[in-house]
């Protein structure tokens, strides 16, 4: 490994041609000497998942729910920067639909009218056939396993019953007496709640299609098989829009929505290798769509989806037509007041999914086996990173300034302030946050109002006025 060329002169050190105080380059710099020049730091990807699990329970993105009570299967809690980075995540999304002219967003109850899933079909459909094995107990979702092969927990071999369906709603009952008229359900998604309030928005907010409505919230699903950390669980989040337009317009919609939400994806970090497209063919075809694909993304378990684009056609508002007794239909009135049920186009992603695909595109090792320059760094889009900027003062005593810089920056960027422990110790523990900046204050501070800005991902570093900081932070986040 080659050193970075270091020239000491009575005044003070080059570095990257840039003048700095003896003391700064000492306390500042050092953690920077031994860096590749003329060559490619070596950097690795993520393995597997345990990588993932691992940096998220450290730095406190995300913690196993009900830790102290030993844990309980699949339920996950977000720590301080996963839910930042989750809620970012939310922003950019609900940001992306309904600052738009012609999308709007609701906020649905997670408790529904029990007829609303037997409408959907819910009730009578949404199954997944089983099978136990006979000696362990065990049970499996039939299209995951050979059942001709030894049970994947026990080994028993040809010990398994027949399949039978399992449903996967939740339910509970709503009020104090328990009987079947009292019996509801936690929504299995948050479709149903944007189709039964079609109507109510369309006239209150006077739409015209094509139109859409979006919206962000929690759906259950009582999974036998959950797994791949939060990649899939029983409490998950949604992000979905339904998008009304005229019947035989939903092919030019979903190319054009297709195209939106690829160009999404990949305005969050995520590299183009990593994306795919998987279209729904024969029985993979939902009883409701005509057409249907999935962005899948290559998880460290293997390619899977992270978002799926549907063309439901007209049989959500069918059938809930037919259950309720209301006339759910559009009337066009620039032809001539022609009455009609919309066809829906969807776009559905699961947000702890997109958010699970990020930080494993994110995830770097540069210079593994190196014990003296490994370091690990999420390198997470600036706009999605739950810090933005760390101010870093050298030594306590610069504590001050450096504190008024803070409150400064922190009335407009997601800001953090550490001053314990080495500059490198702090540059690492804020490159495996994913922080893009760190701003340290040292000495020389005092002097030339200036402050050392470090880049995460090349670690380069700049001098940078203050009275220029906030602007340089803008310019580099904002993007």
């Amino acid at each position: 490994m080659t050193h970075k060329l270091v020239i000491l002169r009575k005044g003070g050190t080059f570095l990257n041609g840039k003048i700095i105080s003896r003391s700064a380059f000492q306390k500042v710099y050092f953690v920077q000497l031994f860096t590749i020049v003329g060559g490619i730091v070596s950097e690795s990807n993520i393995k597997d998942m345990q990588q993932i699990v691992s940096l998220a329970k450290r730095r406190g993105f995300i913690f196993q729910s009900s830790e102290i009570y030993g844990g309980l299967s699949s339920c996950w809690d977000y720590g301080p920067y996963g839910i930042e980075l989750k809620r970012n995540l939310k922003n950019k999304w609900w940001k992306a639909m309904t600052l738009r002219s012609d999308i709007v967003g609701v906020d649905a109850s997670i408790f529904m009218h029990p007829q609303v899933w037997k409408a959907s079909g819910h009730v009578d459909g949404f199954n997944d056939p089983m099978v136990d094995c006979k000696q362990c107990k065990s049970r499996f979702r039939e299209d995951k396993i050979d059942t001709t092969a030894p049970c994947q927990n026990c080994g028993a071999k040809g010990e398994f019953t027949e399949p039978r369906d399992f449903n996967l709603m939740f339910n509970t009952q709503m009020g104090p007496v328990e009987d079947s008229s009292a019996k509801v359900y936690l929504r299995p998604e948050t479709a149903q709640g944007i189709f039964v309030n079609f109507l109510n928005v369309q006239s209150t907010m006077r739409k015209k299609l094509p139109f859409g409505i979006a919206q962000i919230g929690k759906a259950f699903r009582n999974e036998i098989t959950p797994g791949n950390f939060i990649f899939r669980t029983r409490e998950f989040e949604q992000m979905e829009m339904q998008y009304f337009i005229k019947p035989g317009t939903q092919m030019e919609a979903m190319e054009q929505w297709k195209e939106i939400r690829w160009n999404w994806h990949l305005s969050n970090g995520l590299r183009p290798e990593n994306l795919r497209w998987h279209p729904h063919l024969g029985d993979e075809l939902a009883h409701y769509a005509d057409a249907a694909e999935d962005i899948e993304y290559k998880f460290p378990h293997g390619w899977d989806e992270m978002e799926g684009i549907h063309s439901r056609t007209d049989f959500d508002l069918r059938q809930h037509e037919e259950f309720s007794g209301k006339n759910l239909k559009y009337t066009d009135l620039q032809d001539g007041n022609k009455k009609f049920l919309p066809y829906v186009l969807e776009t559905s992603v699961g947000c702890d999914r997109s958010l699970l695909a990020i930080m494993c595109d994110a995830f770097r090792i540069e210079n593994e086996g190196d014990k003296e320059n490994e370091r690990v760094v999420m390198k997470f889009h600036p706009s999605l990173a739950p810090v933005k900027v760390a101010v870093l003062p050298l030594t306590k005593k610069l504590n001050e300034p450096a504190t008024k810089l803070f409150n400064e920056l922190q009335q407009e960027f997601a800001a953090e302030y550490d001053v314990a422990g080495s500059i490198g110790k702090r540059y690492r523990r804020q490159d495996e946050i994913g922080t893009p900046f760190c701003i340290t204050f040292d000495f020389d501070s005092l002097d030339d109002n200036a402050v050392t800005i470090r880049d995460r991902d090349s670690m380069n570093q700049e001098r940078i006025a203050l009275d220029k900081v906030k602007n340089y932070l803008r310019d580099r986040i904002y993007i």
